[in-house]
């Protein structure tokens, strides 16, 4: 089966790419998506663990940009890693400008916490920082770090850098990747009817449907929205693997989707090459 949105230890996820991969064949998964945010990083060691497994491996990301001063976030599927590499290390600087600013914000709170070192390539993120505040005891659960601290509007929230849905549309669609909306229903920065005509006048070229935060209203809805401007459904669990505070939003698998869903998605790369 089809599983769409993963992430690994190279952006906010607890899974190498090799334990991801083992836990995608146990789960039953045939094509899993790689999707950490902003970096492709996790590809080689993700194909290489899927070579002897019966699971393909669908190279993407997670892009970040800002709509309407809100974070909206754009799969991308499929790009040219070489034309895509410099324009995401760019990126991910800006990620780790981010995490400092934000660790900067914590300490005049009253919270100092450090990160622990990173491997070349990982994209630090605020799962990271809430983490270690779990670990420096100041808070109970993960959550509870977004809900004080460091969730949008918090006190120490720091905004993306200026990189609106065209930049990450054009950026995309210029490395012949496919852009995919991703969790339509979770962006807090304007009705999704209003801003998916923007981004399909931007170029977008399909939708993540299918995610855990979606109700079955808004599903239909946004299959209704596919099947009106002709975009690609993909759909996935949105999985970060096993919470360190023992919580766990979403389970590998659990839509259990078609891999035709899969063949439209490729279709759709071989038309933006």
């Amino acid at each position: 089966m089809l599983e769409l949105h993963c992430h690994t230890t190279y952006s906010d996820g607890t899974l190498t790419p090799t334990e991801l991969v083992e836990q995608a064949v146990a789960a039953g998964v045939r094509a899993l998506g790689i999707t950490d945010h902003d970096t492709m990083s996790g590809w080689p060691e993700a194909i290489a663990a899927a070579e002897s497994g019966a699971l393909e491996i669908v190279p993407g990301l997670e892009l970040s940009t800002v709509h309407n001063g809100r974070s909206l976030h754009i799969l991308g599927f499929y790009p040219d890693r070489e034309k895509l590499q410099q324009p995401l290390n760019e990126r991910l600087q800006g990620r780790i400008d981010r995490a400092q600013q934000t660790l900067d914000k914590l300490a005049a709170l009253g919270y100092p916490v450090e990160l622990p070192p990173s491997k070349g390539g990982m994209a630090p993120g605020r799962p990271h920082i809430a983490a270690a505040l779990l670990k420096a005891g100041y808070i109970k659960t993960c959550q509870e770090a977004f809900e004080r601290w460091i969730g949008e509007d918090k006190p120490a929230y720091v905004h993306y850098e200026k990189f609106s849905i065209q930049d990450g549309i054009n950026l995309l669609r210029s490395c012949g990747g496919v852009p995919v909306w991703a969790h339509p229903y979770l962006f807090r920065g304007g009705p999704v009817e209003m801003v998916l005509k923007e981004m399909v006048e931007a170029g977008l070229m399909g939708v993540e449907v299918y995610h855990p935060h979606h109700t079955p209203y808004q599903v239909q809805k946004l299959e209704q929205f596919c099947a009106e401007y002709g975009l690609l459904r993909t759909g996935g669990s949105d999985y970060h693997g096993p919470s360190i505070d023992g919580k766990q939003s979403s389970q590998l698998n659990q839509f259990n989707l078609s891999l035709e869903l899969l063949e439209t998605l490729k279709t759709a790369a071989q038309q933006v090459r």
